[in-house]
């Protein structure tokens, strides 16, 4: 067997592609907030959460290799490689970047023509979805709010979603800050001008709550506050950078939109 044979994922996405190519067995650990596939919460030991990882769990369980994403998880990696262990931080932030993770992490397991059959199939089911999309009476506007307290609009690969589902993200030039700290809207005027059709929330695993959006001061003008078109998309399948996204995350949005594209072609 090719590749690193004790492998710890720090988040949901290496998990999920691991299993999807059928190489389950070189997982030793996953993070806690794993969801997808059920069983590998059943079948792994969790040493992992986003911002924190427990280093001497990881450590008994003698990994080859880490996994993990992005520069919140820096920190955990340092003490990692310190401890000499080979570290993968993977900084993707964009639906053709997922596409590539899925190849570059096939390769590295030894599944480089499974991984890219797989990503193919995924890139022809998005082109399947834009094409659904192109049907709509209009594009809605729309507004995906990452995090309620500051208000944190989403981030790139969730913007290209919403334009692959068929609608127009109010704030793309935001989604094109990696980091949420530049993400974060100062006050509400801005959403309130651009006015939404639709408003997704997706509060990083806490439940989404429309009557509180409704209720924020100034925003019943808000065309998806006075039509009712507040939607909550469930963190796990659309805020990780994974399959999850291009796949039920994307379905639900389109899912969703076409729902409104149906209720404004009666009005």
């Amino acid at each position: 067997m090719k590749g690193p044979q004790r492998i710890v994922c720090l988040t949901e996405e290496p998990t999920e592609v691991l299993y999807a190519l059928g190489q389950q067995q070189r997982i030793v650990g996953i993070s806690g907030f794993t969801v997808r596939p059920p069983q590998a919460r059943k079948e792994k030991p969790k040493v992992s959460a986003f911002t924190s990882a427990k280093l001497d769990a990881i450590l008994q369980l003698q990994p080859d290799f880490v996994i993990g994403f992005s520069d919140i998880q820096a920190d955990i990696a340092a003490a990692l490689i310190r401890s000499g262990v080979e570290v993968w931080i993977s900084n993707h932030r964009s639906v053709a970047g997922i596409l590539d993770y899925i190849r570059r992490l096939g390769a590295l397991v030894g599944e480089s023509a499974r991984a890219d059959v797989w990503a193919a199939e995924l890139a022809a089911g998005l082109d399947a979805i834009a094409a659904q999309a192109a049907s709509l009476p209009r594009r809605p506007r729309v507004y995906f709010e990452e995090w309620d307290t500051p208000r944190i609009s989403g981030i790139r690969w969730v913007s290209e979603l919403v334009g692959i589902a068929g609608g127009d993200d109010i704030f793309p030039e935001r989604a094109q800050q990696a980091l949420a700290k530049n993400r974060i809207l100062a006050d509400d005027h801005d959403i309130i001008a651009r006015a939404p059709d639709i408003i997704f929330g997706s509060w990083c695993g806490k439940k989404f709550r429309p009557d509180q959006v409704a209720a924020r001061p100034g925003w019943a003008q808000v065309p998806a506050v006075r039509n009712g078109a507040l939607y909550e998309i469930k963190s796990p399948i659309i805020l990780q950078p994974g399959p999850a996204a291009l796949t039920d995350g994307v379905r639900e949005i389109a899912r969703l939109i076409r729902q409104w594209g149906n209720a404004a072609s009666e009005q």
